[in-house]
């Protein structure tokens, strides 16, 4: 076994246990934090597959920006626990069965790939002029545009989902009067108090 399939090995390892936290500790801030741990581990596994630009764009945006979207709405929304937990064992039987459709799925491709009627593939490194932004560019505007304007859409409606589940009204929330904070005037919030001068005794 060469180094660079041990060091996948390795991440394909912490990915497994990271998304399997993802699902199972009770706290959702330690599941957010556990996705971030799988998407740092899967951009690793697109470095060993000379992947520069998506692995950088996965830490970057996902980590960077739509991770610290997740932790400011799960702090700001009031998540009780255990309603959501009894609503999870409901949806277990089918979580259960895509789980084991998927572990068949692969375990089929591991046993084709074995017998030698699928190709396994192995690192092949790309020449050196070979330039992964501009082929997925290429590829990425021009036979797949459809599928990136839906996918762009579709962001922006969960962007707009998540202002708007921070924006309910729940008891005791306050909220800002900017028309009130304007208009306020300076002998509303200011008194100015007249006191007679210490005497030395």
């Amino acid at each position: 076994m060469d180094f660079e399939r041990f060091i996948f090995y390795i991440f394909a390892a912490v990915l497994i246990f990271a998304a399997a936290r993802v699902i199972t500790v009770r706290n959702p801030v330690h599941a957010a934090l556990h996705l971030v741990l799988a998407f740092f581990t899967c951009a690793g596994l697109w470095l060993l597959l000379e992947a520069e630009f998506l692995a950088i764009t996965l830490v970057l945006v996902y980590v960077g920006a739509v991770m610290v979207l997740f932790l400011f709405v799960v702090m700001m929304l009031d998540i009780n626990v255990e309603a959501v937990r009894k609503g999870l064992a409901r949806f277990a039987p089918l979580a259960i069965g895509v789980a084991l459709l998927m572990a068949f799925q692969l375990i089929q491709v591991i046993v084709l790939r074995s017998s030698g009627v699928v190709s396994s593939g192995s690192f092949v490194p790309y020449p050196d002029d070979y330039n992964n932004t501009k082929a997925l560019g290429s590829v990425l505007y021009t036979e797949h545009v459809y599928a990136f304007e839906i996918a762009a859409v579709i962001l922006l409606l969960a962007i707009v989902a998540a202002i708007t589940l921070t924006m309910r009204k729940r008891p005791g929330l306050k909220v800002q009067n900017i028309a009130a904070q304007v208009a306020v005037r300076a002998k509303d919030r200011v008194r100015v108090v007249k006191m007679d001068a210490e005497k030395k005794q």
